[in-house]
């Protein structure tokens, strides 16, 4: 068993001697195993372990290119060059990044692509300049890092190179498709944008005929022509035509353009009459309207004895006028101002003549004063109405009457006459037209049949009533009471 032991340990490290593994040192036999030279025997301290040795760094990972570029376009192109554009490619590493771009192309038909620019570009945008017309070109780009290149992106069709045509055309702005109008001492900078490929050949004409270069400059870039004069005069108005060519073919434009400025006075102004209270007018339009049209005159007034003006009228349209309300024994002098859109004139009209509204002399004849004969005989408006009053209790009797002169007032108890100065009992009051008879506190014989008489010198009217005086009841009470 001993023999067999060691038998077994040789050749497991002929095994370990032939990959090359050398067996640690520290590291104690196995138990049932014989024990490798050099260890430590049985009741011994264990060697200290060796160190480790330190672990290589980890090496980065490799550098990569990036993705193709995306949507290579074609932007523009000429007779010389075509320009196109893309976007950056969708994966860039984070650790490489990105360098730039690398434009080639080739011609149709062949595999040698040539890069067109020497260093990178970083722009998203290039133009490939210094071809030849008629050519036809494949076009890619490529993105370029650390890691390499991109796999290219290309344009699927072949381009080209040739001025792209297209037929001149005017864009007039909206506002100068009607008469501009500017004042005398402003400035015109009018831009007037065009469009045509090749760049059109831009002429100007004023009233047919080429501007004059002292009055107007014309300032023209690839988009668009400028109109410009520094100060307006009324010589500057007229029909300006653009006219924008290309090979055979043309568009124009016609611009019309009015300087304006304030009109001139009336012509002349006269009193035609006056008459009464008012004063007629009458005027002619001013030599000079300021290059547009009068929109009406502005027409004052002044007395003659304080000279302060006054408006009457204003943005008044006709030629003549009558002026109404003035006073009379004044004198009056009227001026007249033209207006158009600038404002009004400077100057004015005014009128020669005075005008003086004269005091007239009036015959007055009132006519004569008829009397009107107001007497009238007397007539009861409101009669007497029957009554009924208890025996202690005053009552009135009432009526209304009316008459001219005025009438007398009597009255009557059963056609005797009464009389207030005798008998205090009745108290008759007059007034204004109101009679009113008063019984004061009537006993059992004041009832019977009252008359009111009205009469003056036309006449004499009557109006009655019966009254009767009732017993009150608590006296028949009171008797029955005693009989018992």
């Amino acid at each position: 068993m001993s023999n067999a032991a060691p038998a077994e340990a040789a050749p497991a490290e002929a095994t370990s001697t032939a990959e090359g593994e050398a067996p640690p040192a520290e590291t104690a036999p196995a138990e049932g195993k014989a024990p490798v030279e050099g260890a430590p025997a049985e009741g011994e301290a264990p060697a200290e372990p060796a160190p480790e040795e330190p672990k290589a760094p980890t090496p980065p990972p490799p550098d990569e290119p990036t993705s193709e570029p995306l949507e290579v376009t074609v932007e523009d192109k000429s007779d010389s060059s075509v320009t196109i554009t893309w976007r950056p490619p969708k994966t860039i590493p984070a650790n490489s990044g990105l360098d730039g771009y690398t434009v080639e192309i080739t011609k149709e038909g062949t595999e040698d692509w040539k890069a067109v620019n020497e260093d990178l570009t970083v722009s998203c945008r290039y133009v490939i300049k210094n071809q030849t017309t008629g050519d036809r070109l494949l076009i890619r780009v490529v993105a370029v890092n650390s890691g390499g290149r991109s796999p290219p992106a290309t344009i699927a069709d072949p381009i080209l190179v040739k001025e792209v045509g297209a037929r001149p055309k005017v864009r007039l702005p909206r506002f100068l498709r009607q008469r501009y109008v500017k004042k005398v001492g402003e400035k015109i900078n009018l831009v007037i944008p065009f469009s045509g490929k090749p760049k059109p050949v831009v002429s100007w004409l004023k009233d047919g005929e080429p501007l004059d270069p002292k009055r107007a400059n014309i300032r023209t870039s690839d988009t668009d022509s400028i109109l410009f004069v520094r100060q307006a005069e009324r010589v500057d108005s007229g029909s300006y035509e653009m006219c924008v060519k290309v090979d055979d073919f043309e568009d124009k434009a016609a611009i019309i353009i009015q300087i304006i400025e304030l009109p001139g006075p009336p012509a002349s102004i006269k009193v035609a009459d006056v008459w009464g209270f008012n004063v007629a007018l009458e005027w002619t339009a001013p030599k000079d309207n300021g290059n547009t049209e009068i929109t009406g005159y502005t027409v004052q007034k002044a007395d003659k004895k304080t000279g302060d003006w006054f408006n009457i009228l204003e943005h008044y349209t006709r030629l003549n006028a009558t002026i109404s309300d003035l006073i009379m024994g004044n004198t009056y002098t009227f001026r007249i101002f033209a207006e158009n859109k600038c404002g009004l004139s400077e100057e004015c009209a005014r009128t020669k003549e005075e005008a003086t509204i004269v005091k007239e002399v009036i015959d007055y004849k009132p006519t004569p004063f008829v009397e009107r004969d107001f007497t009238e005989a007397p007539k009861f408006t409101t009669v007497l109405n029957d009554r009924s009053t208890t025996v202690g209790y005053s009552t009135k009797l009432l009526c209304s009457v009316r008459g001219s002169p005025k009438p007398k007032i009597m009255w009557m108890k059963n056609k005797m006459i009464l009389n207030n100065m005798d008998n205090p009992k009745y108290r008759m009051i007059s007034t204004g037209g109101i009679c009113t008879l008063e019984i004061r506190k009537p006993g059992q014989y004041d009832g019977g049949e009252y008359v009111c008489r009205a009469e003056n010198q036309l006449g004499k009217v009557d109006t009655g009533c019966k009254l009767e005086v009732k017993k009150p009841v608590y006296a028949d009470a009171d008797k029955d009471k005693e009989a018992e």
